[in-house]
């Protein structure tokens, strides 16, 4: 084989290890979709206030949240049995008419409670097709090119917020909320075609005998027992969520209010935050795959604890702002690169309840910090507190360096194609291929790969197992 063949080769097999047209479908209806999730959420919440106060918008959280988290412990196993396009294409068309019905119930009432069922049935829907959606970039892409996809989704994600909150507040300022339920169930159309177009052909596992979704129910528990790398990747996740819950949701306010810095400084971090973070996300996108693992996962684990513990100890806005810019940038690395991992740690034909645990963690780990670190404020102070959660947060890059050093899970099997005997008859390194294979996207290997392993196109296409 001559090198023009072999650079052809890596070139065939790089295109094959993502479907960027997929990729960038997918992506930009899952950020129409978040992006109208805040617009509703922002005319609900303030609909809520101005209806009832703190209590109102209290139910309406607990009615969104409890339901989703729910939700989420059959919603995995779902998706595996009968594939995510069963479960997407149905979860997305009934909140179209959800939102739809809401919009007329708002029209012609103005009661409360119409929107606590809204906000529960949401939930629920949101809780069943989170899963089955963050299943479906390791269907479009594999190796480096699916931590570049998942650095782009993480991109989008940050953007979401930034473009869906304002678009609430301008809506519910200058009309009703029925215009917002009409707008996003409008978004969730357009969702519903990209994931039409994302999910074709993409099914279920075969059912075993014996097999039912109550069993099925505990999978979840039962992967983080038997797999130690995906046991410590989500301790890793968990005290992420943890330590970023209470600082930025409770404490940020509270210090920035107790050193007399006014309101508008917490706008000010939030952003400085956000746009490190939508950064990184940019810069994933283009150069995840180049950038090592280790760095991605552990060193900037440690940069976010420790970025953290200074924020707590920063003496102006500026250099809060500063340090919080250096979080976000971190976190937007560190993020994308959990998930990547997690996904190739999990068995395919359980994905769906992997990362219904992973989804899981994140929704129930929020409110436990807000109590927990709430609690230890009142005892030690928000300062000391805030020192605590960065500690905790230290504690994640440990268990990511626990989680490399665990072996890789062994992919499923998969057909020989046609083209291995002439590669081999060629003199073509068919040992590294199969153990490149073996490893799932090859994440942890990328400093030991050999020259021999860089050259080979994967074995695995990239939409299994659609």
């Amino acid at each position: 084989m001559t090198s023009a063949d072999t650079a052809e080769a890596t070139r065939a097999g790089a295109r094959a290890a993502i479907q960027w047209r997929k990729v960038m479908v997918l992506t930009a209806g899952q950020g129409l979709s978040l992006t109208g999730d805040y617009v509703l959420l922002v005319a609900l919440g303030w609909t809520a206030v101005q209806m009832g106060g703190a209590g109102a918008i209290m139910t309406l959280m607990l009615a969104g949240t409890v339901p989703r988290a729910l939700t989420l412990i059959f919603a995995g196993p779902i998706a595996d049995l009968v594939g995510p396009r069963f479960v997407l294409l149905r979860t997305t068309s009934a909140r179209v008419l959800l939102l739809a019905a809401g919009a007329a119930a708002t029209l012609s009432t103005d009661w409360f409670w119409p929107l606590v069922v809204v906000a529960a049935v949401e939930g629920v829907l949101l809780g069943m097709g989170s899963p089955a959606s963050q299943s479906l970039m390791p269907r479009l892409a594999e190796g480096n090119q699916l931590a570049r996809a998942n650095s782009l989704s993480a991109m989008v994600t940050r953007i979401a917020p930034i473009v869906g909150s304002p678009i609430g507040a301008w809506m519910i300022a200058t009309g009703e909320l029925w215009h917002a339920m009409a707008a996003v169930s409008v978004t969730c159309a357009v969702s519903w075609c990209a994931m039409f177009v994302v999910t074709r052909g993409m099914t279920g596992t075969t059912r075993e005998p014996g097999d039912n979704l109550l069993r099925r129910s505990g999978d979840g528990v039962r992967l983080l027992r038997s797999y130690a790398r995906l046991r410590w990747l989500f301790l890793c996740a968990f005290c992420l969520d943890m330590a970023f819950g209470w600082p930025i949701d409770v404490a940020l306010p509270l210090l920035v209010d107790g050193r007399g810095w006014g309101v508008g400084s917490v706008a000010v971090v939030v952003v400085a935050f956000s746009s490190g973070a939508l950064f990184a996300g940019a810069l994933g996108a283009l150069l995840a795959h180049r950038v090592p693992l280790f760095v991605r996962l552990v060193v900037t684990g440690v940069g976010i604890g420790v970025g953290i513990l200074l924020m707590a100890l920063m003496p102006s806005v500026v250099t809060l702002a500063a340090v919080g810019a250096g979080v976000g940038l971190m976190a937007g690395l560190n993020g994308p690169a959990i998930v990547t991992v997690y996904q190739q740690a999990s068995p395919r034909a359980r994905l769906g309840t992997a990362m219904s645990m992973l989804t899981l963690a994140s929704i129930g780990t929020t409110p436990v910090s807000i109590v927990v670190f709430g609690a230890l404020s009142t005892v030690i102070g928000v300062t000391a507190t805030w020192l605590v959660c960065g500690a905790v947060a230290l504690v994640a890059p440990v268990a990511a360096v626990m989680a490399l050093r665990q072996p890789v899970p062994a992919a499923e099997p998969v057909a020989e194609p046609a083209s291995t005997a002439p590669a081999a008859e060629a003199g073509t390194a068919q040992p590294a291929t199969a153990d490149r294979a073996a490893a799932p996207g090859g994440e942890v290997t990328d400093s030991d790969e050999t020259e021999a392993q860089r050259t080979q196109p994967s074995l695995v296409t990239a939409g299994r197992p659609s």
